[in-house]
């Protein structure tokens, strides 16, 4: 089973190539895309001097449903000439309440197709929108690098970072679709502990998995010879020509990734290829 339903969430102007990425992935998966434009006030309340926060309120909203407005009207035109199926809403938010919007309707789609959100060119909310596509709605999100096209060739090659956590195998079964046509599929396990679960067969009971799926899956055991798992996964992915990646996403916590880091959150920052991530 195909993904018949891909969400994508604009939150600015001028995101343009995040929705070529999405139209193109609906075009290709006959799938239905749901463009979702959020006018956000960012505002935060409580900070006024007395009697001031009606007025600075109503301007801030406002402000965010000129923005929404804005969005949905670019977005039409580019939808308007495509031969796919589509539908486009729009809604404003406060900051605190962007989280419950976007996971009402990420609960209800096969995939959610986003931009890199780190970065200077970065949408300021486009981390938010990301987590909560993740944590709150549940759904897979497929993140494109800054400048990168969803061309024809994606997903041929594909490597799968491997760790043995819930979260990746969680994102393996949700990349199924996208693994069955690929040509080639690497299951790439860095440093793996000889006291793991899987002992001294690291990726072995995954790769039966996919094979029995029918998809064209071996193995690689790699050492950790860079400073961070996510420069080893990088490096694999240039030396096999891979063109898409699959991880889990935060095995640690938010808030630890935030402070330590961890191979989510660099991933999201120096992916050079797209990368499909689930919880």
């Amino acid at each position: 089973m195909g993904y018949k339903t891909i969400l994508t969430v604009i939150t600015q102007t001028g995101q343009i190539a995040q929705l070529e990425s999405a139209m193109a992935l609906a075009r290709r998966e006959d799938a239905h895309l749901e463009v979702f434009a959020l006018g956000v006030d960012r505002t935060q309340t409580g900070y006024y001097y007395a009697g001031a926060s009606a007025y600075v309120f109503q301007e801030a909203v406002d402000r965010a449903m000129a923005t929404a407005e804005a969005i949905e009207a670019e977005m039409r035109e580019q939808l308007s000439h495509e031969d796919i199926r589509w539908s486009l809403d729009s809604a404003v938010a406060q900051i605190g309440g962007l989280s419950s919007l976007v996971a009402m309707r990420a609960r209800y789609v096969d995939l959610v197709v986003q931009t890199q959100p780190y970065g200077p060119d970065a949408a300021p909310d486009a981390e938010a929108v990301v987590e909560a596509a993740l944590f709150e709605g549940g759904a897979p999100a497929l993140i494109m690098p800054r400048g990168a096209e969803l061309g024809t060739t994606v997903g041929k090659r594909v490597l799968i970072g491997w760790n043995q956590s819930d979260e990746a195998l969680h994102a393996v079964r949700r990349a199924m679709p996208l693994l069955k046509m690929a040509e080639s599929v690497e299951i790439a396990v860095v440093d793996p502990s000889p006291h793991s679960p899987e002992g001294s067969d690291p990726g072995g009971r995954l790769c039966q998995m996919l094979t029995r799926h029918g998809v064209n899956a071996n193995i690689a055991v790699l050492a950790k010879t860079l400073p961070t798992v996510t420069e080893v996964l990088n490096r694999r992915a240039v030396e096999t020509g891979a063109d898409l990646m699959v991880i889990g996403a935060y095995s640690k916590s938010r808030l630890r990734e935030a402070i330590l880091g961890g191979v989510t959150r660099r991933m999201l920052e120096h992916a050079t290829l797209p990368v499909l991530m689930a919880r």
